[in-house]
């Protein structure tokens, strides 16, 4: 092969190793190449605005086939994908000459990295659907997610995943109630924005309280790992979920991007001291309702799972993290997908080059 090619090649063997599960860059490249082999949408990979934006819809239509979502990140942070350090049009021509004399054999390499991220997912989904209270361990849940390299860029959505299931069960599991009412000397405020009050607050002149069952919910997906919302509750508290260090910078950034004053903060252990000294140290700490670290995660899991309320808590937790893994990651046992191959002609594809 060509030192073009390879060059091309360790370019996407890089996109694809930085991607989380979801793929979406190495998608609009397949999607790219795609175009380019079957259809006049791309007659030339050097001439990068034919296909800058409209690439961006191609993608997203296999991601909402296969994921249920599309991307989210700036338009910035797209287009970033074109750029020397990643896949600039030079070496996507290589790939496309590749690809076009081959019958789409880069397409098939890269929905075959797709393939088998999502196949990992599935362990991992599997170990919960297989799982009783007794030998379900979140540190071996986790273990699967640092140990697969395939995963370890998502594990920042399987850690929300894990923290939202254990705080909605047992919020739910207690029965807290949240109760909403108003002064009645304000009444006649409530009566001049009776629209306001029913639609928005659930409220009005003759209803004036109302009992809601606590819940936890997660945002969705986020522009970045590091920061902002991942989590609230219809009682105030909000959730930042972080497994990555954390600098005064991005402590900061946490903290003044979300208006509450009652957030929550889950991290490693070795990360608590540091975020207390740096919260501490650019006045934020008051706005700071707890910091709670892994391992009192663990010990909350192992307590719900084998403790003297699992047969309450156990087979609901299990059940709400395989859900939220299968929300989260609608592919995970999918057959759509292999169609979607086998209507490509991607599952005919054999190379030693590209390890098909």
């Amino acid at each position: 092969m060509s030192s073009n090619l390879d060059n091309a090649k360790n370019a996407l063997d890089s996109i694809i190793k930085k991607s989380r599960v979801h793929l979406y860059k190495p998608i609009q490249i397949a999607e790219i190449l795609y175009k380019n082999r079957k259809t006049q949408d791309v007659n030339d990979l050097t001439d990068l605005e034919s296909y800058r934006n409209a690439s961006k819809k191609w993608r997203d239509m296999v991601c909402m086939q296969f994921l249920g979502r599309v991307c989210t990140s700036s338009a910035k942070f797209q287009d970033n994908l074109f750029e020397k350090n990643a896949m600039p049009p030079y070496l996507l021509k290589n790939l496309g000459i590749e690809n076009a004399n081959n019958n789409g054999i880069v397409e098939a390499y890269i929905y075959k990295a797709f393939e088998e991220k999502h196949l990992q997912l599935e362990n991992a989904l599997a170990y919960c659907l297989n799982s009783t209270g007794n030998d379900f361990k979140i540190e071996e849940f986790l273990e699967q997610f640092w140990e697969q390299p395939g995963l370890k860029r998502s594990l920042d959505k399987i850690f929300e995943i894990v923290v939202y299931s254990l705080f909605e069960v047992l919020t739910t599991a207690i029965e807290v109630k949240v109760d909403i009412y108003y002064d009645k000397n304000q009444l006649n405020l409530i009566k001049e924005f009776s629209d306001f009050a029913y639609k928005v607050l659930n409220l009005s002149s003759t209803s004036k309280r109302k009992t809601l069952d606590a819940h936890f919910n997660r945002v969705g997906v986020t522009n970045a790992a590091d920061r902002g919302l991942d989590m609230y509750a219809n009682f105030g508290s909000v959730v930042q979920i972080k497994h990555l260090s954390l600098d005064e910078d991005l402590a900061e950034d946490v903290v003044t991007s979300i208006t509450s004053d009652r957030i929550i903060i889950v991290c490693k252990n070795s990360e608590e001291t540091v975020i207390n000294t740096l919260l501490t140290q650019i006045g934020w700490r008051s706005r700071i309702q707890a910091v709670i670290t892994i391992d009192e995660l663990v010990t909350w899991y192992d307590k719900a799972l084998k403790g003297t309320f699992s047969n309450i808590l156990g087979k609901r937790i299990i059940s709400t993290l395989a859900n939220e893994i299968k929300t989260e990651f609608p592919s995970v046992g999918s057959n759509d997908f292999q169609k979607f191959k086998k209507e490509r002609g991607y599952s005919k594809l054999r190379s030693e080059y590209w390890e098909l």
